[in-house]
């Protein structure tokens, strides 16, 4: 079993590094302007809007009340988005009798969550450094709350490389499904503020439970009232395990094809 983890482990790692090479190139600067991209482009989200209210709907810096919940969506989406395409992307390496379907979709989960902690973390502290915020008063939920949006990533990202490998369709659908997300996953306002009628209905979205929680961890006297810990990480849950058994269906159907 060691032998088998320690051969699991290098095909994973050679797929990282592969990932790596062919998503940002052999030169470090590619993979810096993957990190700059999404942070500059969060900021100057965060300057629009704080052009037309400048008082943030909560605390004293826009940019931070709007870092926390833009990047937690954006780790999700591009999840979502890049794990969908796995399986085209690899499908020469996936000839070969050591490389699995699960092992690619490790490997760009690996890489996407890597380059977007590391994007939280400049991003955070740039904030920190020009006094737009404070450090996370409990560190420990923010990386919670982190850790839950991979998996609810890799769910459905899972589930949408398993999809499109049956319905070339699906990648439209998909984009029609999580384009409304910018706008239901409380970037810009406080859910807990909101008519019941309108909470009723946002409270089914598991991304705006993570944002919540990240601002529960990061803020000290944020109080969320649609606040449910469980629920994204049960989805979460749920997601991989459909994705994976999709997956596994849809190996055995590549192999006698």
């Amino acid at each position: 079993m060691r032998s088998l983890l320690k051969v699991q482990a290098r095909v994973i790692g050679a797929l990282v590094l592969r990932e790596t090479r062919s998503t940002f190139g052999t030169s470090q600067l590619g993979y810096l302007w993957a990190i700059f991209t999404p942070a500059a482009s969060t900021a100057i989200l965060a300057l629009i809007f704080s052009s037309f209210d400048r008082q943030p709907p909560f605390g004293s810096s826009f940019a931070l009340f709007f870092a926390t919940g833009v990047l937690t969506l954006e780790y999700f989406n591009k999840l979502a988005s890049t794990l969908m395409k796995t399986f085209d992307a690899n499908r020469a390496l996936l000839t070969y009798p050591l490389i699995k379907e699960v092992d690619a979709l490790f490997a760009r989960y690996i890489l996407i969550s890597v380059t977007y902690i590391l994007i939280m973390l400049i991003f955070y502290s740039a904030l920190i450094l020009m006094g737009l915020a404070e450090f996370p008063s409990k560190p420990e939920i923010v990386l919670q709350a982190v850790v839950v949006t991979g998996l609810l990533g890799f769910g459905f990202g899972t589930l949408n490389a398993v999809l499109i490998s049956a319905w070339d369709s699906w990648q439209h659908i998909e984009k029609v499904l999580t384009r409304p997300l910018f706008f239901l996953s409380a970037i810009f306002y406080i859910p807990s503020n909101l008519p019941p009628e309108a909470i009723a209905v946002l409270k089914w979205n598991p991304v705006l439970h993570l944002v919540e929680w990240v601002r529960m961890g990061y803020y000290p006297n944020y109080d969320s009232t649609i606040l449910c810990r469980a629920y994204p990480l049960w989805v979460a849950f749920a997601l991989i395990f459909f994705a994976l058994a999709g997956e596994r269906l849809y190996r055995k159907k590549r192999a006698g094809a």
